[in-house]
């Protein structure tokens, strides 16, 4: 008896840890589909990527970029006007520098 009432809990949590597994594993490409390239992406991608950047912000950040190069540094974002300490901080991890 203690055998089946094994057998059944392990069976009901499986799915339940696979299905978790599975989210963690979607979660994980979604979070990699997000990252942008701040050096070469278009205001339109880097509005739709970044939390916080909208479309007049992401255009300055592209105009800043044309007028004084590429990004060296994810902080170097600091000095596109509009943009601030919290909107580097919350984008970090989804910018790429290349």
């Amino acid at each position: 008896m203690l055998k089946r009432l094994f057998l059944a809990l392990l069976l009901g949590i499986m799915p339940t840890a696979f299905s978790l597994s599975l989210q963690a594993a979607e979660m994980a490409v979604a979070s990699q589909s997000q990252a942008v390239n701040i050096n070469s992406a278009d205001a339109k991608t880097l509005a739709q990527n970044l939390n916080g950047v909208g479309k007049s912000r992401a255009e300055e950040i592209v105009r800043y970029r044309e007028a004084y190069g590429p990004f060296y540094s994810v902080d170097d974002l600091l000095e596109v006007r509009g943009v601030g300490k919290s909107i580097v901080d919350n984008n970090r991890d989804r910018i790429i520098l290349e």
